[in-house]
């Protein structure tokens, strides 16, 4: 038996089928047994020379060209163990080796990701190194409201989950406080939830399964509180989201009439805890003629002498009417509040003339004599007394009539006390001391 054995091709070998003439072919070893085909007989040139060898085995004839077939099998093998064609087969390996290697890599910077964004999920294949960059090659924009997570600069490996929650805008009114917001939440239920507003109990402008859209809502929310009502001698605790104190007034069973009204603002809102006392008021108008005090206009006279005045004018007060609010708040009398007043009659100024002239200084025979005294007697040294009567006045006791008489104006209890007194001597110096029959006779003491 022959010590060759046939090998199966390898899949990158080359077949020389042009020998050169310089290097003469080697004699062919036959597989033992093989058989040698008629000269004319064409033999099946793609049979591996193996399988002709397990027909002989299995005691099947060899098919047409098998000994052919094992010829051209030593052949190709002698061939691959030429350096020609060890040349050939080096960089075919590589590029099989280099082909490889680049597919591993491939493969291995591919990832598979689940991107959710704003609620819609869905799974994609990335070469992205981080977050960022797989939301710009995914065109997902996010501004300063939104949520990434992860970060944005966070690595990715296959199988990770991304998700971007868009913010949105929401005015909200909570108790009587308005302020923007921004949340990421889709539901008025879930925004609720995320900015910690306690829902249970409370007023809400909208249903709370409503969806909030990418531009925001308006959003008014009145939290239940706890409000004390007093009124009437009676105290009412209730729990209400009303949205003024009038309205809290009125859920806790309390009317108001007329002029009734609350210690705070029935508009103001009522907080957690308040207590609102109702205030029952009844009104009146009173009205009321009050004086208006005249003024006093003084003009200089050079016909009188210094230091006297006279009237000229006497003075005359006007009238207004004046209309005030009363008031009674439970049972107890408020002070009245002036509402309006009108003018009845317009005041008269005084006009009083003042004297300039210079007054003499003596009269003959009259100088020397002790008029202090006199003055005493008659008047008790008083420049403004007047007598019960009303006729007389001034130190000396003059009447009207006399007074005028000696150049005197107006009533001399209104002039000068030196004034009076030169009128006085020169009413001597015309009668004596007769003009003061009971004090007279002071003059000389």
């Amino acid at each position: 038996m022959s010590n060759v054995k046939s090998s199966p091709p390898s899949p990158y070998e080359t077949y020389d089928t042009h020998p050169t003439h310089d290097s003469p072919e080697p004699p062919r070893p036959q597989p033992h047994g093989a058989e040698t085909l008629p000269c004319g007989v064409q033999g099946d040139t793609y049979r591996p020379a193996y399988e002709a060898g397990a027909d002989a085995e299995a005691g099947r004839p060899a098919g047409p060209g098998g000994r052919g077939g094992s010829r051209r099998a030593v052949r190709r093998r002698r061939a691959a163990d030429r350096p020609g064609s060890l040349r050939r087969l080096v960089p075919q390996a590589l590029v099989v080796a280099f082909l490889a290697g680049g597919t591993s890599a491939f493969v291995a910077k591919d990832k598979a990701i689940e991107l959710t964004v704003d609620g819609k999920p869905r799974t994609l294949h990335t070469f992205a190194e981080d977050v960022a960059e797989l939301l710009a090659d995914e065109g997902v924009a996010f501004g300063t409201h939104d949520v990434v997570a992860p970060a944005p600069g966070t690595a990715l490996t296959s199988g990770d989950e991304v998700a971007v929650h868009y913010g949105r805008p929401v005015r909200l009114t909570l108790d009587g406080h308005r302020r923007e917001v921004w949340t990421t939440a889709r539901t008025v239920d879930g925004a609720l939830q995320q900015l910690g507003v306690r829902a249970e109990g409370a007023y809400v402008s909208t249903s709370r399964s409503q969806r909030i859209g990418r531009v925001g809502l308006e959003l008014d929310v009145r939290t239940e509180r706890t409000v004390t009502v007093m009124a009437d001698g009676r105290t009412r605790t209730i729990r209400t989201n009303a949205a003024t104190v009038g309205e809290a007034v009125a859920e806790a069973g309390v009317t108001l009439r007329g002029q009734d009204t609350t210690s705070v603002p029935p508009t103001s809102f009522p907080r957690d805890g308040q207590t609102v006392t109702v205030l029952r008021v009844t009104g009146s108008t009173e009205v009321r003629e009050e004086p208006i005090p005249f003024r006093v206009r003084r003009t200089e006279d050079p016909s009188l002498f210094q230091g006297t005045e006279v009237v000229e004018r006497a003075g005359r007060p006007g009238t207004r009417r004046v209309t005030y609010a009363l008031r009674t708040v439970n049972g107890v009398a408020q002070r009245p509040r002036l509402m309006r007043t009108e003018v009845v009659r317009e005041p008269q100024d005084r006009i009083v003339k003042v004297g300039t002239k210079r007054l003499p200084t003596s009269v003959a025979d009259a100088d020397g004599l002790n008029w202090a005294a006199l003055a005493a007697c008659e008047s008790g040294g008083r420049p403004n007394a007047v007598d019960p009567s009303g006729t007389y006045g001034g130190l000396y006791q003059f009447d009207t009539r006399t007074w005028q008489s000696l150049g005197g104006r107006g009533r001399p209890q209104d002039a000068s006390a030196a004034e009076q007194t030169m009128r006085a001597k020169k009413l001597y110096a015309q009668r004596g001391a007769s003009p003061w029959p009971h004090c007279g006779a002071r003059l000389r003491g």
